[in-house]
């Protein structure tokens, strides 16, 4: 029990927002919002689930903002250029997987920091995209919207794939050689190397798999309006990172679930409505974000302190 008690812990709060928004905002419980709340965030999990495998391995990627908003407007040029989803979606995971190879390449390959790799690379895609569209939206065909079909279904799609990777993800992190090295790099990377496992290619593939997943998330995002929004991905890389500390994933690597995540990512998701049934300003999201980061390093350095005692 105590192995997953910071994931139980994180059960509790969203058990208690969720009362309490029972209790001061029953108008948060209508079906319609819950369930477009859930397709809106779906792309945000997806995202997260890369991020567990960064930091497990004991990295960090705060690019995928970026990413996102490449991936997001290559996918809807693809889109306006004729291509069916069924090819828009492998295109855009592509893309992800070259820009997280990227990452990948400079901080495995050559040893840097990721925290510097990465910053670089936000400042760099980011204004890179801005210079290309210049702020310009791009505007889909008709059947590219819920993947041709209706909102409802379009949405049931959504909702049942991130689901389903989720699951495989998960299982495979506990069960899969590999999800177990990117567990015993993030400890030690040099014992793992003493027992054969290769860190640096562990490490390149953590940042290709963010990349790729960050892809896929944004083909989600793309179907969901009927335009694309150059900078859709601004911000993300707070509320993922948000959500993989707080669900318990240890920052400094090697400790961690998927379930965790999915678990922080409800937590946060619930902030934004919640202060819009309180009245209370949207600003306050971002801080309040922040502070959650901010308390969730805490309560971590705590443990490493307890455990190192």
């Amino acid at each position: 029990m105590s192995r997953y008690s910071r994931e139980l812990s994180v059960l509790a709060v969203l058990a208690a927002m969720l009362l309490a928004l029972g209790v001061w905002a029953p108008g948060f419980y209508r079906l319609q919002p819950l369930l477009s709340l859930a397709t809106r965030e779906a792309p945000v999990l997806v995202v997260a689930c890369g991020m567990v495998l960064v930091v497990i391995a004991r990295q960090i990627d705060i690019s995928v903002g970026s990413q996102f908003s490449i991936c997001s407007v290559a996918g809807g040029l693809l889109a306006a250029a004729g291509w069916p989803m069924v090819l828009v979606v492998p295109a855009s995971v592509a893309i992800g997987a070259m820009l997280g190879m990227l990452n990948g390449a400079l901080v495995a390959g050559l040893g840097l920091p990721s925290i510097v790799v990465t910053l670089a690379m936000l400042v760099t895609l980011r204004q890179g995209l801005n210079l290309f569209r210049q702020g310009e939206f791009v505007t889909l065909p008709d059947g590219v919207q819920w993947f041709g079909l209706s909102q409802s279904v379009g949405q049931a799609l959504i909702l049942a794939a991130t689901g389903v990777l989720v699951i495989v993800l998960a299982a495979a992190l506990r069960h899969v050689a590999l999800g177990r090295q990117i567990y015993a790099v993030g400890s030690d990377a040099e014992a793992s190397r003493l027992a054969g496992i290769r860190p640096r290619w562990v490490t390149f593939f953590a940042f290709a798999a963010l990349g790729a997943l960050t892809g896929l998330a944004a083909a989600m995002n793309v179907v969901q309006s009927p335009q694309v929004q150059p900078l859709s991905g601004n911000g993300m890389e707070l509320k993922v990172i948000a959500a993989v500390v707080v669900g318990g994933v240890a920052i400094s690597g090697g400790r961690g679930t998927l379930w965790g995540a999915t678990a922080g990512l409800m937590v946060l998701a619930c902030i934004s409505p919640a202060l819009v049934h309180l009245h209370i300003e949207a600003y306050w999201e971002k801080a309040i974000q922040g502070a959650v980061i901010l308390l969730a390093a805490i309560a971590e350095g705590l443990r490493r302190r307890r455990s190192d005692a």
